[in-house]
């Protein structure tokens, strides 16, 4: 079965960004987080760097108590994280590379290089009632690892779709649509996201296999000059009418 319309998940992190940027108290990405959700969001990201460069434990902890949809915790597999996870139980866990000197999640985490970790991990949050997605390519052999390690959800990088232009952004959509249709034959729930914004959204919420979008920078940069509830309901609409 097809969703008849994606759902749309808000990262907030940039939120965070800017407060960290002077070490103040705000913005406050938890009443971020409330804004975005009245205004239509169907969930909230926000991804724990393991050098708190934006998002602190203390956010994700009052996120997750002041929520009405849900969270959708981003990581990397680390022994802190895990245990930091376990201890937390949010709804999703959405497993992603990373590295220190990055300025964003630079390409899908390869599932296939270290299978076991990620499956130890998957079984580890599956077992404290978390559902499991992996950040990854849109690569047939890393969707196919993904079901090895028993994930039931997997987020598609769109960043490399996003950065491209003519004919080249045509390829990594079809990339996109066939990672989507092989996913989805596979029995796994499909999400995308990275680098999605009000002009190339649609193709990717048009795709039928696509359950959730989750977008945070452009929709942050929007918010700068239309405020956060209504960047948020225009990204919901694109969205609704891609379908």
């Amino acid at each position: 079965m097809h969703n008849k319309s994606a759902l749309l998940g808000v990262n907030i992190d940039h939120i965070a960004t800017l407060r960290q940027a002077r070490g103040t108290r705000y913005p406050d990405p938890v009443f971020a987080a409330q804004i975005a959700e009245q205004a239509g969001a169907d969930g909230i990201t926000l991804h724990l760097r393991e050098d708190r460069r934006h998002i602190q434990e203390r956010d994700v902890e009052l996120i997750q108590q002041v929520l009405q949809t849900r969270m959708n915790f981003e990581m990397a597999i680390t022994p802190f994280m895990l245990n930091y996870a376990e201890q937390l139980r949010p709804e999703q866990v959405c497993l992603v590379p990373e590295k220190r000197e990055e300025l964003t999640t630079e390409g899908g985490l390869d599932v296939i290089s270290q299978l076991d970790a990620v499956r130890a991990a998957c079984t580890r949050l599956q077992q404290v009632g978390s559902e499991v997605s992996l950040f990854i390519d849109p690569d047939p052999a890393q969707i196919e690892a993904a079901v090895a390690a028993g994930a039931p959800v997997i987020e598609l990088h769109t960043g490399a779709y996003a950065e491209a232009s003519g004919a080249t952004q045509q390829q990594e959509y079809q990339r996109l649509r066939e990672a989507a249709r092989f996913a989805h034959q596979k029995g796994l729930i499909v999400n995308a996201g990275h680098g999605l914004h009000y002009h190339n959204v649609q193709p990717i919420a048009a795709l039928p296999e696509i359950h959730e979008l989750n977008i945070g920078h452009g929709l942050i940069a929007h918010a700068l000059f239309v405020g956060l509830a209504a960047a948020v309901k225009e990204m919901k609409k694109l969205i609704l009418d891609a379908r």
